[in-house]
């Protein structure tokens, strides 16, 4: 059986992947990725967020990104029941970018992966970890390829941003069950020939349609939208037939979207993604990263999936380079923590989503605007900046928001 060596093997040609590949590759290091599926292939997480950009900017992939003139994202807008909350990253509290963009997600991960491939990283496509031998931070993973051949490639270290796949944590029972409830979604691409009816494209739009089911809008500059209702497993139960059937119901019971989407043309059958959320109790091994999704997926309304993918991989390709080179590296405090404020500020704004904490935020009258610009550089990505109270305090900043807004509304409608 052959074997291939090279300083790094990166499982996962996704976002995650090729930014820490080109990191590492950009170091002088020998890196190869394999990747599962055949690219380009249709994932969900089509909504980046501003703080994406420092990271593809490091990896040397804005360039060509730019080329494809994907639709620009300069906010986010909820509505609900008639109103509306705007968030512009122009306005946000944290120094950064203030814009990104909405993307086909089959393309643009093509995009960073044919990018990197010109950098010098080989991918092999259709090709499936089958398991993993370490010896030290040295290791020998077997793969297969398309037609069941296997070959081993021998690593000084592994980055696994293999995201739902999660491989080494399948591999070495590393899961671990999320705090988050079971939810599902039902999503599709359109044509979208009334997007006239909207003030879109440059944002991603959620609407409530009713308490924890809501509904992601995402414009792309090609004319087609992505939209999909996300919920409790239960609310689609109400919805008789077959997917389409069910996410036409659905539109037409939802003002905001029955007229402009009333009998649109999907470019797909409506598919069903439920039972996301996953975790794992540590990072990185002794031969190991965990980058993106493989760390943990929280829910799709904030847009945290590839925002969490390219900056763990961003700061794991750095210290990955630090590792080779020889130099002590303190995973623990400079990876996994960092990595964790990060999470757990995006899981405090899932659950006051859900909760409904932010609808009493989101759409109150005469909001204070130095704690719109807070929160919205937290819509943003910067789930970093300890200077921002409701990055800090994510914990409880929320909650005592929202109880002053309704003590605050309380009294006025008393002395009215």
């Amino acid at each position: 059986m052959t074997i291939q060596d090279t300083d790094v093997l990166v499982i996962g040609a996704g976002p995650a992947g090729t930014v820490a590949a080109s990191i590492i590759n950009k170091a002088g290091y020998k890196v190869r990725i394999v990747e599962k599926m055949k690219f380009p292939r249709f994932v969900i997480g089509e909504s980046l967020l501003p703080r994406c950009m420092e990271a593809l900017e490091e990896a040397g992939f804005l360039d060509a990104v730019k080329e494809k003139n994907f639709q620009e994202k300069g906010g986010a807008k909820f509505v609900k029941n008639g109103k509306t909350c705007d968030y512009q990253f122009a306005d946000q509290f944290t120094k950064g970018w203030q814009w990104t963009w909405q993307v086909p997600r089959a393309e643009f991960d093509k995009t960073l992966a044919d990018t990197v491939e010109k950098m010098g990283v080989p991918i092999d496509y259709e090709t499936t970890v089958t398991a993993i031998e370490f010896h030290g931070s040295e290791s020998i993973t077997t793969v297969a390829d398309k037609n069941g051949d296997a070959s081993h490639i021998r690593a000084r270290f592994i980055v696994d941003g293999s995201g739902y796949g999660r491989v080494i944590p399948r591999l070495f029972n590393m899961d671990r069950p999320s705090n988050l409830p079971s939810r599902k979604a039902l999503f599709t691409h359109t044509v979208d020939l009334h997007r006239s009816m909207s003030d879109e494209p440059n944002r991603i739009t959620i609407v409530v349609h009713k308490h924890s089911v809501w509904v992601w809008i995402i414009p792309f500059s090609t004319g087609i939208t992505s939209l999909g209702f996300v919920g409790d497993p239960s609310f689609f139960d109400a919805y008789p037939g077959n997917p389409e059937e069910q996410l036409r119901g659905m539109i037409e019971a939802e003002p905001y979207l029955k007229e402009r989407f009333k009998d649109i043309e999907f470019l797909f059958g409506p598919r069903v993604l439920e039972s996301w959320s996953s975790t794992t109790d540590r990072f990185f091994g002794e031969g190991f990263v965990l980058t993106g999704n493989v760390t943990e997926f929280l829910d799709p309304v904030f847009s945290s999936g590839v925002t969490l993918a390219t900056a763990s991989s961003q700061i794991a390709g750095k210290l990955v380079v630090e590792k080779l080179k020889g130099n002590p590296v303190d995973w623990e405090k400079d990876y996994m923590k960092v990595m964790m404020q990060g999470v757990d500020t995006f899981r405090s704004y899932v659950m006051a989503w859900y909760e409904g904490t932010l609808d009493t935020i989101f759409f109150a009258d005469n909001q204070d605007l130095l704690i719109k610009s807070q929160i919205c550089s937290v819509l943003a990505g910067y789930v970093w900046d300890l200077e921002n109270p409701y990055v800090k305090n994510h914990k409880t900043g929320l909650h005592r928001l929202a109880s002053m807004i309704t003590y605050r509304d309380s009294q006025l409608s008393s002395s009215i």
